[in-house]
């Protein structure tokens, strides 16, 4: 390749009248003894001499604002912010705090709060034993378990987009 590529810039350079007499004498030989020398100037002189015999079309006067105005008629995709409505967006996460708020207020709802003693409500957080509490009364059915699921994934998908835009953000 490396050849042919010496061979392409040599023959170039004597077509265009460049180098020494020592130069253009050696490549003068090598067309006259070498057939692929020869074949190659005979194909760099026919290009030699298209290029020589054609006038370049100058482009008119207003090229540049015709192409110009070509790409203004197109309409131009806006940026993929305004793709998301917001509404939705707002909806989901309304959707979900309400689901939250809603297992937590199922999950007080099936706590047993008859404790025993009356007294403030502060001494009876206070006296609270967590290890008493009965999660199995309100996590024992199969479909509160998949809904709390799906949850944890979807919100486990928007904090991975969510870290990603800020990552792209940084960036």
């Amino acid at each position: 390749m490396e050849t042919q590529h010496n061979m392409d810039d040599r023959l170039w350079d004597y077509l265009d009248g460049r180098g020494n007499a020592a130069e253009r004498s050696s490549i003068e030989e090598l067309i006259a003894q070498n057939s692929a020398w020869k074949e190659k100037y005979r194909e760099l002189l026919d290009v030699h001499a298209l290029m020589q015999g054609s006038e370049l079309d100058m482009p008119s006067m207003r090229f540049s604002k015709n192409v110009m105005e070509e790409i203004a008629k197109l309409h131009i995709a806006p940026a993929t912010r305004t793709y998301i409505n917001n509404k939705i967006i707002w909806g989901l996460t309304l959707f979900f705090v309400t689901v939250l708020i809603g297992f937590l207020i199922y999950g007080f709802g099936q706590v047993n709060w008859s404790g025993g003693s009356s007294g403030p409500i502060t001494q009876e957080l206070n006296k609270l034993n967590t290890g008493k509490l009965d999660f199995s009364k309100f996590f024992n059915n199969s479909w509160v378990n998949g809904f709390m699921m799906m949850n944890m994934v979807l919100g486990l998908f928007l904090l991975d987009q969510y870290l990603t835009r800020k990552k792209k953000a940084f960036n």
